[in-house]
């Protein structure tokens, strides 16, 4: 026994001295995890930054687009406030009696069944360009607040699909009420407001041309009565 401390007194001084190596030199540390598994999670979250890095350079580089989040709640009144209440209601029980799957969204297939009903049928295309104009979140169908932008964009002459402008005029008429007879006498109407519309203003640029010719024959008139008195100067 004394004989081991001695051994390893002489060797604690030779380590000390600089004789003999640490036994921690040429040791390779190893990482230290507060628990167990502790490795496997800061190896996903680098794996989480690399994936956020990546992708935010690829929006940068105009290679990936950006995902906004869909709004999960929303209210009409506030959003559409140019609309009123009873627009606002008139709009949603429209979008409801054409929304026959009860899922909250107008498909390809509802909206054909609807411009079918309203005597306006589309081509397959032609029911993908009206989707397409007005579809935000690019899912290829319209959403409550989608179809409401049916009406914000003709209120603002910004619609340029047919068949989206025709769905536009059922703010205007209530088709499950007047029946399809209804709607075809409030279409023509609608024609004949606009040719009233059309002469009211051929008589408005009539006038204007009557003054704009007025004025010139008054202009004529100054002219030759000043060269008139250059004259007897």
């Amino acid at each position: 026994m004394a004989d081991e401390l001695a051994a390893r007194s002489a060797r604690r001084q030779k380590i000390i001295d600089g004789d003999e190596p640490a036994p921690t030199e040429g040791v390779e540390p190893k990482p230290i995890y507060a628990e167990e598994g502790d490795k496997d999670t800061v190896d996903a979250a680098g794996n989480e930054l690399a994936d956020k890095l990546r992708r935010q350079g690829n929006i940068n580089d105009g290679t990936q687009a950006v995902v906004s989040p869909s709004k999960k709640i929303w209210n009409p009144y506030t959003e559409f406030k140019e609309f009123s209440r009873k627009q606002i209601k008139e709009y949603e029980k429209i979008f409801k009696k054409y929304d026959t799957g009860k899922d909250g969204y107008i498909d390809l297939q509802e909206l054909k069944y609807m411009m079918e009903k309203l005597e306006a049928p589309q081509t397959h295309l032609g029911l993908k360009a009206m989707i397409k104009e007005v579809d935000e979140d690019f899912d290829g169908k319209i959403s409550y607040r989608e179809f409401l932008l049916i009406f914000r964009k003709a209120s603002m002459g910004e619609l340029t699909v047919d068949g989206l402008k025709q769905i536009a005029d059922l703010s205007e008429i209530d088709v499950s009420a007047e029946g399809v007879g209804g709607a075809k006498n409030f279409f023509e109407a609608k024609v004949n407001k606009l040719a009233e519309s059309n002469k009211f203003e051929a008589e408005i640029k009539q006038e204007q041309e009557e003054k704009k010719k007025e004025l010139e024959e008054k202009k004529l008139r100054r002219e030759a009565f000043k060269a008139k008195a250059q004259m007897f100067k």
